[in-house]
């Protein structure tokens, strides 16, 4: 309601009340022809997949939230289909043809009688177009406005606004370099080791580190045909390399009510090919002093783009604890179960309550960390062949359990991993007392985690969570560079490997024949039904 018409139907009332009540009373009216009254999600489409899909449904179950499933043919029988109240199929197996249709996403939300589409993470989950096609709608997304995405989204563009606010930024270009001969003379004014970076889009493609003049050309070529492959658009922008980095990264989360608060930090320095495998939460780095700084940095980058709902803005911290802004991402994170741990705050509800209209329950000075968590990405990739994707049926599938254990996935048993996707299919979780706890829990979970069909990315966890400098804290973005080579894995032995294989046919057989596997929520089930060489081959290297 425009504020002269609330206020010329309040004239009568107000005329009856107190001089102080007149002046809250009018505040309200004020207040509530800026900001609407919330409104209550009844249905929502998931745009999006597997262990994210599984994740958002049961908050939806939680909340009273009717969700609905899409899934292309690949899909067809995923537990993100299964676990929802309705599932519709969207097209054939690859992305581009499914997953990737905003049109057919939002016919079916329409069709489904949904009110709102949470994007989750990756996909269209930080694409302008695709937020604003959902409002246009009249569907609720949830997450920020076009507009902030758009902002964000452009690394050049983010870069320019956020040196206006004051934010750190790493030395570099404001703007995309259009040619060799300009990306030589600026990288020449920064000094070398320089880093070119996609201007559009993020998860290290178009990425090249450059040491030395001569390989700038090759370089710069290689990011612009990788970037224009991987995100349409071939720009690139120049940063100044920033030694023996750690990348941390600060939770926000802002409301429609001028509301906005960090929610502590995950350390994200574990990484290979610039893909984040363990995060933690808080960072072994951080003082007080450091948190609030940071913190304030990232509030003040959330504001610059008048952004609302959950997001995470990403720094790059140097050797002497300077902090840098890299980017923002406009979503939920992978990892934001680190952050629910430490805080308790569910964070994909509180996506959902900001989405409807809800202002935020807490202030700043209500956020307390509590303990501390680790989160580590269970991948279909072989560790041992330079983390080839690995494809195939789980023909078993048993995550650990125990007190502070959680285990984040869209499979079970019996479930194929794919080519078309990604290959995360899990995530496990832990929390602890404080973080040798934490290192201790995970060394456990991780051995007890039992996974038959596929190669996966667990030894390398298991390599990362036994290393010395892991354990101390000393580490940057360079770990794997500088301390992992598949052969540092212990080979398991002969006998070890037949009886590995033997465990796959004795699964394999009693999946096929319709026999049901153990329970996945079996307690401790997982561990009582490990004979000790299944615990000594994965501890060693997996299957």
């Amino acid at each position: 309601m425009p504020r002269a018409r609330a206020h010329a139907r309040s004239d009568g009332r107000a005329a009856h009340l107190g001089k102080t009540r007149i002046v809250a009373y009018y505040v309200r009216e004020l207040i509530r022809s800026f900001f609407p009254a919330p409104v209550k999600i009844q249905s929502i489409l998931i745009a999006n997949r597997g262990e994210i899909a599984v994740r958002i449904q049961r908050a939806c179950r939680e909340m009273g939230i009717r969700s609905v499933a899409v899934y292309s043919d690949a899909d067809r029988d995923a537990l993100h289909v299964r676990a929802a109240d309705d599932a519709w199929n969207i097209g054939p197996a690859e992305s581009s043809k499914s997953y990737l249709r905003a049109d057919v996403l939002i016919d079916t939300a329409l069709k489904a009688g949904c009110d709102a589409v949470h994007p989750g993470y990756g996909f269209l989950s930080e694409n302008a177009a695709f937020a604003q096609a959902v409002t246009e709608a009249g569907l609720i997304f949830v997450g920020p406005s076009a507009q902030s995405i758009r902002m964000m989204g452009d690394k050049t563009s983010a870069r320019s606004l956020m040196i206006a606010r004051g934010v750190p930024v790493v030395p570099g270009t404001d703007s995309a370099i259009t040619s060799i001969e300009d990306a030589e003379r600026i990288a020449e004014g920064i000094g070398y080791p320089v880093l070119l970076k996609a201007a559009a889009g993020g998860g290290g493609k178009g990425m090249r580190v450059v040491e030395r003049p001569e390989d700038l050309r090759r370089a710069f070529e290689g990011a612009s045909n990788e970037a224009r492959g991987a995100f349409g658009d071939d720009r690139v922008y120049m940063e100044k390399y920033v030694l023996e980095p750690r990348h941390v990264e600060i939770q926000v989360l802002a409301d429609a009510h001028g509301n906005c608060v960090y929610l502590g930090e995950r350390e994200c320095s574990i990484q290979r090919r610039h893909q984040k495998v363990v995060e933690e939460a808080p960072s072994v780095i951080m003082t007080p002093e450091l948190r609030s700084r940071m913190g304030r940095a990232a509030v003040d980058a959330a504001r610059a783009c008048d952004y609302v709902n959950a997001g995470t803005i990403e720094f790059l911290v140097d050797r002497d604890r300077n902090f840098y802004f890299l980017e923002m991402n406009t979503r939920l994170q992978v990892e934001h179960p680190v952050t629910e741990m430490v805080t308790g705050i569910d964070l994909v509800k509180m996506q959902l309550r900001v989405a409807m209209g809800e202002p935020l329950p807490f202030t700043q000075d209500d956020i307390r960390i509590s303990g501390h968590a680790i989160e580590c990405r269970i991948c279909a990739e072989d560790v041992r062949a330079n983390f080839l994707p690995s494809t195939g049926t789980l023909v078993e599938y048993r995550p650990p359990h125990g007190f502070g254990v959680r285990d984040d996935s869209g499979v079970t048993s019996g479930s194929e991993i794919s080519i078309h996707y990604d290959p995360m299919f899990a995530k496990l979780a832990v929390w602890g007392m404080d973080r040798e706890d934490a290192i201790g829990k995970m060394r456990r979970a991780l051995d007890e985690f039992l996974i038959l069909g596929v190669e996966t990315t667990i030894p390398f966890c298991r390599f990362v969570m036994d290393h010395p400098n892991f354990n101390s804290g000393d580490f940057a973005i360079d770990f794997v560079q500088k301390h992992f080579a598949p052969q540092l894995l212990t080979p398991p032995s002969s006998e070890e490997k037949i009886a590995a294989a033997i465990g796959a046919i004795l699964a394999q057989e009693r999946w096929e024949s319709g026999t049901p596997a153990a329970s996945s929520s079996s307690g401790t089930g997982a561990q009582r039904s490990c004979s000790p060489w299944v615990l000594r081959h994965r501890r060693g290297g997996g299957y």
